[in-house]
């Protein structure tokens, strides 16, 4: 049976998103993935811009409010990826196994030009998916496949 994730930001446009892209990407089949924000701002278009430049297509995830799942969906672990989540939205406890707290920047307020702003998501995208490797990486070794 998959392990059932899912990921949480302010708006689920850039941080959350870019999460559900790696983890359905590197986790593969044994991953059952979701993202939602505190209200669903829609996907950035630098998200899916500097997605597709590591090679993931997350072009046709939506962005969703956890009120689609709060109450109505289990899940083994729910990441919270910024803080603004963290401090608003306590009862996704009750609908998690495990909650863990992965704070990153917002790269949708980065300011300055374009090439700027592009850098932030970057930035925060190679951050995110440096820590979805380590947190895959300890589930292993704490799940080894026996033989």
């Amino acid at each position: 049976m998959a392990k059932r994730v899912i990921f949480i930001c302010t708006g689920n446009s850039a941080r959350s998103q870019m999460a559900e892209g790696f983890l359905r990407h590197l986790g593969g089949p044994d991953y059952d993935v979701h993202s939602a924000g505190m209200e669903a701002k829609g996907l950035h278009p630098l998200t899916v811009q500097v997605m597709a430049e590591v090679g993931i297509d997350v072009s046709g995830q939506r962005s969703k409010s956890v009120t689609e799942y709060m109450g109505r969906a289990f899940f083994d672990d729910a990441m919270i990826v910024c803080r603004r989540a963290e401090d608003d939205c306590p009862t996704i406890n009750a609908d998690a196994k495990r909650v863990h707290r992965w704070i990153f920047d917002d790269p949708a307020r980065a300011s300055g030009t374009d090439e700027e702003k592009l850098a932030a998501f970057r930035a925060v995208r190679d951050q995110i998916e440096a820590r979805i490797r380590l947190w895959l990486a300890e589930t292993a070794e704490a799940n080894p496949v026996r033989s």
